[in-house]
C-alpha cells in the first residue's frame, strides 16, 4: 500500500472544503459556505506553508535529479 504524502492528504482535504463551499454557496446555505472556504483557506495556507518549506529546504518538486 502507497502512502500519501502529508501535503497531498492537505491539499485534497482543501480541495474537498472548497467544493463544498461552492455547492453551498449555489443552494444559497451562507453560513455552512462560509465556514467550509474557511475550513478550504486555512489548509490551503498551511499546504502552501509545507511545500515553501520542503522547496526552500531542497527537497521540493523543483529540486533537479542526482546524475
Amino acid at each position: 500500500m502507497v502512502r500519501k504524502k502529508k501535503e497531498t492528504v492537505m491539499l485534497y482535504w482543501s480541495l474537498v472544503f472548497l467544493a463544498v463551499a461552492l455547492i453551498a454557496g449555489v443552494l444559497g446555505f451562507t453560513g455552512l459556505s462560509e465556514s467550509a472556504a474557511g475550513i478550504s483557506r486555512v489548509l490551503f495556507v498551511i499546504f502552501l506553508v509545507f511545500f515553501l518549506i520542503s522547496v526552500i529546504a531542497g527537497n521540493g518538486a523543483f529540486r533537479p535529479p542526482n546524475l
